[in-house]
C-alpha cells in the first residue's frame, strides 16, 4: 500500500522517525568513509597500478563527478520509487560498486568502478537531508540536521583513520572492501525504518533539462582535469569540452525557464536564502574536500609519514566537526547568519595558516589547521542550510536537497581539479625557476659551508640536489592550492553577508 504523503513529517510515528534518523546517519558515515579513506591510499594505488600522481587522484575527481551527475534526479527518483526503495536500491548499486572497486586489477576498471560508486552513492546524501527536512518539524531543523551531522563528521574522522590502519594492515584494495559489510547492514535498517512515502508523486522526468545539466558537468569536469596536460585552448578536444559545457549550460537553462516539465521547480530558484544557499554551498564543496585530498599526499611524498599516521593526522578536521556540534544548534538559534559568518572566518584563518607552511612543518601544525578548518566548516554548514530551507516548501526538501548537495559534489571535484593544476603547474615552474640557480657560477654553492654538502660536481651530490629542488617545488605548489582554498573561504564569508534571515524560523 503506497503512501503519497506530501507531509511526511505529521503521519510518521516519533519512534520510526528516530529510526530513520539512525538510518541516515549510518549511511551518511559510510559517504564520508568512502571518500575521505581512498584520499589515504592514493600512493598505495600509483604504486600497485603503475599510475602518477595525476592519474590516481582520478579515483576521487570521478567519485564526484558521478554523484554530482546523478544527484540532481534524487528528488524525481523519490517521488517515483518511494523513500525505502530508492534507498534500498542505491545502496545495493553501492555495495556491488565498492567490491567492484577492491578488486580492480587496473587503473581503468578501478576508475570506472569508482565512478558507478559516486552514481549510487549520489542520493544517499540529499536523500537523507531531505527525509530529515521533510519528516522533523521545522522548530527542530537545527537539531535533526546537527545529529545528521555526526554522521557526516564521523566518516571524515574514521575515513583516514581506518583507511591508514586497513591499508597497511591488509592492502589498498581492502580500504573498499570493508565498506561492503556496513552498506548491507544499512539496508537491513532501511528496510524497516522506511515506508513508500511520496511514492507516486514524481510525474514526468525533464530529461532536457538532465541531460544538458549531467553533459555541462561532466564536460567542464573533464576541460578541467585534462587542460593542463593537452595545454588548454591550444587543443581541440579542450576547446570542443568549452563549447559543449556553454552549450549545455544554456540548455539547461532554457529548459528550466520554459519547459512544461523543468528538472526542478521554476519556484524553488525564486526563493533568495535556497539560491544563494546554492551558490554557498558550491564554494564549501572546495572547503569540504580540497585539504583533505591534498594533506595526504603532502605528508606521505614530501615528509615520509605512514599511511597510519597521516590518517591519524588528517583525522583532526573531523575531530573539529565533531566540536562544533556542541555549539553548533545554540549559535544557530541564536543568531543563524552570525554562526554561518563564524564558521567562514575560522576556515579564511585555517586556509591561510596553511598556505604559510613549510617542508619543516610540525605534526602539531598539520592537527591544528585541519582542526580549526573542521571546527569553521561545522560551525557554517547547519546555519547555512537551516537559512537556505528556512523558507522551501516541505515538498520541496529532496529535490532542494538533491541540489544542494549536487553543488557541493560539483564544487569538490571542480576545485579538486583547479588545486591539482595549481598544484603542478606550480611545481613545474618552480622546479624551473630553482634550477637555473644551480650552477657552477653561483657563489652561495662555491662557499666553503655549502661545498661540504652541496656541489655541482658529484653525481651523488647533484643527484641530492635535484631532489631537494623537487621537494621545495612541490611545497610551494601545494601551498599555492592552498591560498586558492582561502580566497574561496573569503568568497563563501562575502556570500553569507548576503542572507536576508539571521533566525531560525519556528513551526
Amino acid at each position: 500500500m503506497t503512501t503519497k504523503a506530501s507531509e511526511p513529517d505529521s503521519s510518521t510515528l516519533p519512534a520510526r522517525r528516530w529510526l530513520l534518523l539512525i538510518n541516515v546517519q549510518i549511511v551518511t558515515l559510510m559517504y564520508g568513509i568512502a571518500i575521505t579513506s581512498a584520499t589515504i591510499v592514493l600512493p598505495h594505488i600509483q604504486g600497485a597500478l603503475s599510475v602518477n600522481q595525476d592519474q590516481a587522484s582520478w579515483t576521487m575527481t570521478l567519485f564526484l563527478v558521478g554523484s554530482a551527475v546523478t544527484m540532481p534526479i534524487t528528488g524525481w527518483l523519490a517521488g517515483w520509487l518511494g523513500w525505502r526503495r530508492l534507498m534500498v536500491g542505491t545502496l545495493i548499486g553501492f555495495t556491488l560498486s565498492t567490491i567492484a572497486c577492491g578488486l580492480a586489477t587496473n587503473l581503468e576498471t578501478l576508475l570506472l568502478a569508482r565512478t558507478i560508486q559516486g552514481v549510487f552513492a549520489a542520493p544517499l546524501m540529499p536523500l537523507g537531508q531531505g527525509m530529515l527536512l521533510a519528516t522533523f518539524p521545522k522548530r527542530q531543523h537545527a537539531m535533526a540536521l546537527m545529529l545528521w551531522g555526526i554522521g557526516g563528521t564521523m566518516g571524515p574522522v574514521l575515513g583516514p583513520i581506518l583507511g591508514g590502519l586497513v591499508g597497511e594492515a591488509l592492502g589498498w584494495r581492502w580500504t573498499f572492501l570493508f565498506l561492503a559489510p556496513i552498506s548491507m547492514l544499512s539496508i537491513l535498517i532501511a528496510i524497516f525504518a522506511l515506508g513508500d512515502q511520496q511514492r507516486g508523486t514524481s510525474g514526468k522526468l525533464g530529461w532536457m533539462g538532465f541531460l544538458s545539466l549531467a553533459i555541462a558537468i561532466g564536460s567542464a569536469q573533464l576541460l578541467l582535469d585534462r587542460g593542463h596536460r593537452l595545454d588548454w585552448l591550444e587543443s581541440f578536444e579542450i576547446s570542443a569540452e568549452l563549447f559543449i559545457c556553454l552549450l549545455a549550460i544554456l540548455f539547461f537553462i532554457g529548459s528550466t525557464l520554459y519547459s512544461r516539465t523543468p528538472l526542478f521547480e521554476r519556484t524553488i530558484f525564486s526563493n533568495w536564502n535556497f539560491t544563494l544557499g546554492l551558490l554557498t554551498m558550491l564554494l564549501m564543496g572546495a572547503l569540504s574536500f580540497t585539504p583533505i585530498t591534498l594533506f595526504p599526499m603532502l605528508l606521505q611524498d614530501l615528509r615520509g609519514y605512514p599511511d597510519a599516521a597521516a590518517g591519524i593526522l588528517l583525522s583532526a578536521r573531523g575531530f573539529g566537526n565533531l566540536a562544533s556540534f556542541f555549539i553548533v544548534v545554540h549559535f544557530t538559534k541564536f543568531n543563524a547568519k552570525l554562526a554561518l559568518i563564524t564558521g567562514m572566518a575560522l576556515q579564511i584563518w585555517a586556509g591561510w595558516a596553511m598556505s604559510n607552511l613549510n617542508i619543516n612543518m610540525t605534526e602539531y601544525d598539520v592537527f591544528w589547521t585541519n582542526f580549526v578548518q573542521g571546527f569553521g566548516f561545522g560551525l557554517a554548514y547547519t546555519p547555512m542550510t537551516v537559512l537556505a530551507f528556512a523558507t522551501l516548501s516541505t515538498k520541496l526538501a529532496v529535490q532542494g536537497s538533491a541540489l544542494f548537495n549536487m553543488m557541493r559534489n560539483f564544487g569538490s571535484s571542480l576545485f579538486l581539479s583547479l588545486s591539482v593544476l595549481i598544484l603542478l603547474r606550480s611545481a613545474a615552474e618552480n622546479y624551473s625557476g630553482l634550477s637555473q640557480i644551480i650552477n657552477p657560477m653561483n657563489p652561495i654553492l662555491s662557499s666553503p659551508d655549502t661545498v661540504s654538502q652541496w656541489n655541482v660536481i658529484s653525481v651523488e651530490s647533484i643527484a641530492k640536489i635535484s631532489e631537494e629542488i623537487t621537494i621545495q617545488s612541490l611545497m610551494g605548489g601545494y601551498l599555492n592550492a592552498f591560498q586558492l582554498f582561502t580566497w574561496v573561504a573569503v568568497s563563501a564569508l562575502v556570500l553569507s553577508c548576503l542572507y536576508r534571515s539571521n533566525r531560525t524560523p519556528q513551526r
